[in-house]
């Protein structure tokens, strides 16, 4: 019997760049989706305080009836339903490449990339009439590697630059004038794709900072991905020590866990909702130094993703992103300004990098991170997909420097150090080396969110609107008027390099708890 489709509008892909097609996948292989259902009530537009995962799965998670559909749609076409998640709006299906094939009317390939090879498709997806408005997304069907970690090593070989230093991360935060308090009470999480870290990694490296005890750090498994050292600083497991070794430095006190997933686009999304939902760990912040150029995600993922965001900011939970590493262009080579993705999403805190200088504990030179020689420079510029959100309305956001001339969100929101020649000392695999990135910077303001939460007893939660409407222009920030990334200046104000400008944790604490600070 013929069935009636529609197309699932957000979900054509296109061929990786450098890919070609090498073969067919087993028509036996066993794989597995992860379907993304529409809301039961759209979240409303304006939200003061935080409510409970339990009342917003009630709320403005699926339907039970939407789920019914899915279930008769997975008998249809031999579909196993793996798991299901009402507040994630998320059923896990699985079955063979042949029946997945069959039920969203595609053609699954193997590509060679230099990647690696994947599993892959082209092109749209369709799925039956009857689960059309229902189904928003459909993810893993394609494997290949969505995102890339943000960090560089300092691993500079000439003579040294006058300025060019390393620090611990308490170091970085005092010189922020982070407030008082270890964190005790709060949980951040931090997304992973891939890597692991050792217990004796992380037990010298706090030992080395004259910790007594070791920050609590608990790992999850999402998709089936573990923590797994791979046993070279170079790899993702840099990314995994520098992010839990600045959040641990700067707030031991603090529940640190780890959400290890897969690079796919499923797994991300995944781990991202996993965290955001998690009721048995309860994170009031989430770290996230992963992502990639806003181009080379489909539509149904950049609005999956973004309404996930959507949910932590209900729930009270911040999400700081790093903005990239790639200036910007972001990496890509077609000649165009691109931002990264997730860190262009209206509803994150898109985090930047300058390099950083002191003297005797007190900030000297902070400017605009853009290494030339090692071609390592902070993301920053204008979204092509996601228009100007209304907190940036008066920032001064130009339009994107591109041709399409669009009038979109500014990135990134905030930034702090990430200069490797002012980077952050760090132990990974056994080896100390210096690290920055914006991916330091991303774990750098989720312990000063962390802080601050604590201080106030209330989670901050969605914090973008008050950082642009009560404390930019203040002393919460340090304006970074010089330098470039590329295609966007520095400037007064918020810049498409540095945002609002780095942290004043302690002024900014008095203007996210009600107090007042002095102006800028």
């Amino acid at each position: 019997m013929a069935i009636e489709r529609v197309a699932l509008l957000g979900s054509e892909r296109s061929l990786a760049a450098n890919a070609s097609q090498v073969g067919t996948p087993n028509p036996h292989e066993y794989i597995d989706v992860t379907v993304i259902l529409r809301r039961r009530a759209k979240l409303p537009h304006h939200h003061t305080k935080p409510i409970s995962r339990e009342e917003f799965a009630a709320k403005y998670g699926a339907d039970p009836a939407d789920l019914k559909k899915i279930e008769a749609f997975a008998r249809m076409f031999d579909l196993t339903i793996m798991e299901v998640d009402l507040a994630r709006r998320s059923v896990r299906l699985g079955s063979t490449v042949t029946h997945m094939n069959e039920a969203f009317a595609t053609q699954l390939r193997l590509f060679q990339s230099p990647d690696g090879t994947y599993r892959g498709r082209t092109g749209m997806l369709y799925i039956p009439t009857t689960l059309q408005h229902i189904v928003e997304g459909v993810f893993g069907l394609d494997e290949r590697p969505q995102a890339r970690t943000r960090f560089r090593r300092g691993l500079r070989t000439g003579p040294l630059v006058s300025g060019d230093t390393s620090y611990t991360p308490n170091q970085v935060s005092a010189l922020y004038d982070y407030p008082s308090g270890n964190g005790a009470g709060q949980t951040i999480g931090i997304i992973e794709l891939g890597g692991g870290f050792s217990s004796s990694d992380l037990t010298t490296y706090f030992s080395n900072l004259g910790f007594a005890t070791t920050p609590s750090v608990t790992a999850v498994s999402v998709d089936g991905t573990t923590n797994q050292p791979v046993g070279d600083p170079n790899s993702a497991d840099g990314e995994v020590l520098l992010d839990i070794e600045v959040i641990g430095s700067i707030v031991p006190g603090a529940q640190i866990v780890v959400y290890f997933a897969p690079n796919t686009d499923q797994g991300f999304l995944d781990g991202i909702t996993t965290a955001i939902h998690d009721t048995m760990n309860n994170p009031s912040v989430i770290s996230i130094s992963w992502g990639g150029p806003e181009s080379t995600w489909t539509s149904q993922a950049l609005t999956s993703y973004d309404q996930a965001f959507q949910d932590a900011g209900m729930l009270g939970v911040t999400v700081c992103i790093a903005a990239g590493d790639g200036g910007s262009s972001d990496g890509v080579t077609d000649g165009q300004a691109h931002v990264d993705f997730p860190a262009s999403s209206p509803n994150v805190l898109a985090c930047g990098g300058t390099r950083l200088e002191s003297s005797k504990g007190k900030i000297t030179s902070e400017v605009v991170w853009n290494d030339g020689s090692s071609g390592g420079a902070t993301g920053g510029g204008v979204s092509e997909v996601f228009p100007l959100p209304a907190y940036q309305a008066n920032a001064g956001v130009p339009n994107s420097v591109n041709s399409s001339n669009f009038a979109g969100r500014g990135v990134p929101d905030v930034c702090g150090d990430a200069d490797p020649d002012t980077g952050y000392q760090i132990l990974v695999d056994g080896t100390s080396g210096v690290f920055g990135g914006t991916s330091a910077v991303a774990p750098l303001w989720s312990a000063l969110i962390a802080l601050i939460n604590a201080s106030t007893g209330t989670p901050a939660g969605f914090v973008n609107p008050s950082l642009y409407f009560e404390a930019a222009g203040t002393a919460a920030f340090h304006d970074i008027t010089s330098g470039n990334n590329g295609a966007y200046q520095a400037g007064p104000g918020w810049d498409p390099c540095t945002g609002l400008g780095s942290p004043d944790g302690a002024q900014l604490l008095a203007v996210l708890s009600g107090g007042t600070t002095a102006a800028g």
